[in-house]
């Protein structure tokens, strides 16, 4: 069987997709890749946020329901997203950005031996810095070169997807035995599953939490977690195993810019299984990567409705030069 390779993609809900993309773009540094819509709600916005290449396993990506309802994080949800960063000293000069930009976090704290940054955006999304200092495993990605950040201390990828769960022996099974995990530390509640090379970038933290009421999702909230796989045929191979695990799945989707699976695999938390490509960088040039919408060929006979339904957002960013701010 071939085996996941570690994080995908996370994609969460937001209250406000320019805010989103002034967050990430000024405040993050993380490049939009792909401006496009929910491929199963053509009036809302899908936005992808990754490394400078628009790899997997580097990209945050975003919906923006209008209308939806604030998010409750409790037990049963997908509550945290990490991004990797190179080293200790990276997360320094984040402490002091943060403090200058008002955005509140943590302070720096050590979870599995190594140094994280937990902080939080305009909807009280949860994320968290990692440090790769002393990281072995799977390889990042490249940090945004044209961005704001000093490339030293930029975000690379994702780091691990944190999970509340109530009924812990369960999801432990299905980590384990479905998706060939293993369980490498204890921290207290806490439980550090790796998968594939292991490291920041094939990991997944698991909380075992019977206090919070469930969580429910709305924006400021995770909706999916994604993984890697490398190409449609071990996707292929991964719908049918878990088919023979007895979980309902969506069967083969065409994303054009990968292609994906989906399975609810506990209460509360759905997974997305993802192959590396095509990827991003096909369908628009690299300088102007994610400025225009971008819409796959089978919406493109839509563009003029799909236009007229969700409204312009300026993502324009190769005519502006971006100083790195070291401070």
């Amino acid at each position: 069987m071939n085996h996941i390779k570690g994080l995908h993609h996370v994609t969460a809900i937001t209250s406000n997709a320019e805010k989103n993309y002034a967050f990430f773009t000024n405040v993050l540094g993380m490049r939009l890749v792909k401006k496009t819509v929910n491929q199963d709600d053509i009036q809302t916005y899908h936005l992808f946020f990754a490394d400078d290449k628009g790899s997997a396993g580097t990209d945050m990506t975003f919906f923006d329901f209008p209308g939806i309802s604030k998010g409750v994080h409790g037990t049963n949800e997908i509550y945290k997203t990490a991004f990797r960063v190179p080293t200790d000293e990276a997360l320094d000069y984040w402490v002091k950005r943060f403090d200058r930009l008002a955005v509140q976090h943590t302070g720096i704290q050590t979870q599995f031996g190594k140094q994280t940054l937990s902080f939080v955006d305009f909807d009280d999304q949860q994320y968290m810095f990692i440090s790769d200092e002393i990281n072995i495993g799977i390889e990042s990605g490249t940090p945004w070169e044209k961005g704001p950040i000093p490339l030293e201390f930029a975000i690379t990828g994702l780091g691990p997807v944190h999970i509340r769960i109530a009924q812990f022996d369960h999801f432990k099974e299905v980590l384990e035995k479905v998706m060939v995990m293993r369980e490498t530390a204890q921290e207290d509640a806490l439980h550090l599953f790796e998968v594939g090379e292991g490291g920041n970038g094939a990991s997944v933290i698991v909380e075992h939490n019977t206090v919070l009421p469930q969580g429910r999702q709305g924006f400021g909230t995770v909706h999916h977690a994604a993984f890697r796989l490398e190409d449609t045929a071990v996707l292929h191979e991964w719908i049918d195993r878990l088919e023979s695990f007895g979980f309902g799945t969506s069967g083969y989707v065409d994303r054009f810019f990968f292609e994906s699976l989906y399975a609810r695999v506990a209460q509360g938390i759905l997974f997305e299984w993802a192959t590396d490509g095509p990827g991003f960088m096909g369908d628009e040039p690299y300088e102007t990567v994610g400025e225009i919408l971008s819409l796959p060929p089978f919406l493109e006979p839509k563009r003029d409705y799909i236009e007229s339904v969700v409204r312009h957002i300026d993502t324009v960013r190769s005519t502006k030069v971006f100083e790195k701010e070291y401070e």
